[in-house]
């Protein structure tokens, strides 16, 4: 991808992660061609792109539009999620580089600032760029696209609820910023048994704040 297409590829990301684009959301082709000054065509390469990543959803007679958020996603999510994390920290572990885990280390780094400053959205966007490592650590050609598709809804769910100014929320995010740093160490260290008990740690952390806010009762998860 290149200029105009590249930008709509990382914009259309950044902007339904951080929900300035909704769940459901339409997607005006006309409007976004000119905005980034493409055509049609390789407009539509970067929703098809987009769409088998699982950020955009497409349907004859409608075209694109923003991936719903319907109530058997958030069951399928919760139910999903603690499995294939705890499966990707502990591959992550054995198989990581150590420009990998440098990265990794930066990517902690960066949230940590966010976290200073207060920025609902860096803190989505870094958060998401740090799952992301864990993932491509792991080189699992059947677990990445799965774990991906995970943290978009990840993102979007937590942003319903990210308040700066909530104490309780600050806590919550200090923490998971602790447990970044004994992943990174954990998969320094190449042990799986740690960087996967830390997987579920932080799983169970996020899961206390996003779970009330979102899930319905009906969704009976039984985790």
């Amino acid at each position: 991808m290149k200029n105009g297409k590249l930008e709509l590829y990382q914009d259309l990301k950044r902007r339904i992660l951080t929900l300035e684009l909704q769940p459901g959301a339409d997607l005006d082709e006309s409007l976004l061609s000119k905005e980034y000054g493409i055509s049609r065509t390789p407009l539509r390469d970067v929703f098809r792109h987009l769409a088998g990543e699982g950020y955009l959803s497409i349907e004859n007679n409608r075209g694109a539009c923003v991936s719903p958020l319907s109530h058997k996603t958030l069951r399928d999510f919760f139910l999903a999620a603690p499995m294939i994390y705890a499966a990707t920290g502990r591959l992550a572990a054995r198989n990581a580089t150590r420009k990998q885990i440098a990265e990794l280390a930066d990517s902690a780094t960066h949230f940590d600032e966010a976290l200073d400053t207060g920025s609902t959205n860096e803190l989505s966007l870094y958060n998401n760029r740090f799952h992301q490592l864990i993932g491509l650590m792991a080189d699992n050609e059947f677990l990445l696209p799965s774990h991906n598709r995970l943290l978009i809804d990840h993102a979007r769910i937590s942003q319903t609820f990210y308040r700066a100014d909530d104490p309780a929320l600050k806590k919550m995010l200090t923490e998971a910023s602790r447990q970044h740093h004994e992943m990174v160490a954990a998969i320094r260290n190449r042990d799986e048994n740690r960087s996967e008990a830390l997987i579920y740690e932080h799983w169970a952390l996020s899961r206390e704040f996003i779970e009330p806010e979102i899930t319905p009762a009906s969704l009976d998860i039984g985790l």
